[in-house]
């Protein structure tokens, strides 16, 4: 098993990987945290888009993307998924730590509320009111550099 972190432009993903992108969060926000929403949302193509995802051989354990704000002048953390049998590994950490590596300047995100500890632990502080998100509370967050 040879465990690799990946970053690319949506125009640079072979038609496999971004199959399996978006089938892992499909399976995780759509299926198993049962929220039917527009995942689809056209921000995948923007050409400043940056998809990070974690792969282990031929499988798609972790997966996040990068996108410019709003607000303006910032990336945007989201989409931040670990396949269910993956998790507690520390995947998605190491994604966050590569997406930070990988952009400049101050960095936010909409973090599903139970996950605000785990931000904060990375660096993030809450940057705003708890609000509902497709019925799931989340709490905006933010890293400044």
């Amino acid at each position: 098993m040879t465990r690799e972190i990946h970053v690319a432009r949506f125009d640079e993903l072979d038609a496999i990987t971004a199959y399996r992108v978006l089938r892992l969060r499909s399976e995780v926000f759509v299926v198993e945290q049962d929220c039917v929403y527009g995942d689809i949302d056209g921000r995948d193509l923007e050409p400043d888009a940056l998809h990070l995802w974690v792969s282990d051989d031929d499988e798609l354990l972790a997966y996040l993307r990068v996108l410019s704000g709003p607000p303006e002048g910032t990336r945007r953390i989201g989409r931040v998924v670990t396949a269910s049998h993956a998790r507690s590994q520390g995947l998605a950490a190491d994604l966050v730590h590569k997406a930070l590596a990988a952009t400049m300047g101050p960095v936010v995100l909409d973090a599903q509320s139970y996950l605000v500890g785990w931000y904060e632990q990375l660096g993030f502080k809450i940057d705003g009111e708890e609000f509902l998100d497709d019925g799931i509370p989340h709490t905006p967050m933010r890293l400044e550099r």
